[in-house]
């Protein structure tokens, strides 16, 4: 993992690594699109909107602090 992604994207590639699951799993379990998600998790949009971060969270059965801390 590069160093100089936002800590978002790291956060959401670790707990999905945890889970086991694909972008496009994810993607559909949160709701958002692929082309959204994929662009979050390499730092492409690396200010999301918080409702954004609150599907995603819930995606991945986490809270939103876990994703931004």
């Amino acid at each position: 993992m590069s160093s100089d992604l936002p800590v978002i994207s790291k956060n959401i590639k670790k707990y999905r690594s945890k889970l086991g699951i694909s972008q496009d799993k994810l993607s559909k379990l949160a709701s958002v699109t692929l082309h959204t998600l994929t662009k979050i998790e390499t730092g492409a949009t690396s200010d999301p909107r918080i409702e954004t971060l609150k599907k995603i969270a819930r995606g991945l059965n986490v809270s939103v602090n876990d994703l931004i801390k």
